[in-house]
């Protein structure tokens, strides 16, 4: 039985990775997660037994994170813990820098030490910087991140890369798309605009809307995640997209539709600092190589996405009750 860890486990997309792992896997995974207001010991509760075990903790404390590797001499690590919202990262970078920077030299140094067959860092397409109107980001694009937040996770890339050079410690790095998906924090903009129309509150847009994004559903991207940690050869960056284009102000007229709301509702507030127009990735070498291909198309997925934060409000309560 493999042994893995998952830190950032209880937050968004990991909560929903451990459950991939659990449902298509037979491994050992510990969680490893801080929960902060990000991170959500009820979206994984359910998940905890005898082969899924939860330690609260912080990927910065040296001596939890040896201790770990210590005790369970993992075969695996998956580093989806990170302080992730833009908006944050331009109010006090100090802690993405802590959490996305530091934290990953703490779990590569551990790697090193305890050696493992695998390390995987999740990282974002927002480390490649901004778009226009045409072209796409491929692995090779140069790293041009604008924000404290992106150029924290573009930071990790390239220390996640000297560690393989340097240690030669197995490694991958995933750069998704936009997620959606169950389970998201509702400062996020698809859930939080979810949760505001329920409510018939103002949904605040950025600029004129006009900024694209391409989503991809969680499940998609965890399961291209999995492909890559079972099949991915060391060393090799993946680029994980949908092809499915949308801008900011197109979403939250879908979400409006779906709910029947009035999209006088949408309320245009002044654009943040260095916001990018557009991302889209080339996904063409897992595709090719990994033979994984995103199957949720956007609009039916918008709407399992807006179903489950509907029937699941005491989860958007517990969430909220932690920013």
């Amino acid at each position: 039985m493999y042994k893995i860890l998952v830190t950032g486990g209880a937050g968004f997309i990991g909560a929903n990775f451990v459950r991939l792992l659990m449902n298509a896997t037979q491994y050992l995974v510990v969680i490893l997660d801080k929960l902060t207001y990000a991170g959500n010991l009820v979206s994984i509760r359910d998940l905890l037994g005898e082969r899924c075990h939860f330690v609260q903790g912080d990927i910065c404390d040296v001596a939890l994170v040896n201790a770990l590797f210590e005790k369970y001499r993992f075969d695996y690590v998956i580093n989806c813990a990170a302080e992730s919202h833009v908006d944050r990262s331009i109010e006090d970078p100090s802690i993405f820098l802590r959490s996305n920077v530091l934290g990953v030299q703490v779990l590569l140094d551990a790697c090193v030490r305890y050696g493992i067959r695998k390390f995987q860092q999740m990282s974002t397409d927002e480390v490649y910087g901004a778009l226009g109107p045409s072209g796409i980001f491929s692995e090779t694009s140069p790293i041009l991140p604008s924000s404290p937040y992106s150029a924290s996770k573009a930071s990790a890339d390239l220390l996640v890369q000297s560690w393989h050079r340097t240690y030669g410690l197995p490694m991958n790095i995933t750069r998704s798309s936009n997620n959606y998906g169950p389970y998201q924090h509702p400062e996020k903009l698809i859930p939080r605009m979810i949760t505001n129309a329920i409510s018939n509150q103002k949904l605040p847009v950025y600029g004129d809307g006009s900024n694209v994004r391409e989503w991809i559903h969680v499940d998609d991207h965890c399961r291209a995640v999995l492909a890559v940690l079972e099949h991915g050869v060391s060393g090799e960056i993946y680029n994980i997209g949908s092809n499915c284009e949308r801008s900011n102000l197109d979403v939250v007229k879908q979400i409006v539709s779906v709910l029947g709301k009035s999209t006088e509702l949408i309320e245009m507030v002044p654009d943040r600092k260095g916001h990018d127009w557009r991302y889209a990735v080339d996904c063409t070498k897992i595709q090719t190589h990994l033979g994984w291909a995103p199957k949720v198309e956007f609009s039916h997925g918008l709407l399992e996405v807006i179903a489950w934060y509907i029937n699941n409000l005491d989860w958007i309560r517990s969430a909220d009750d932690g920013k």
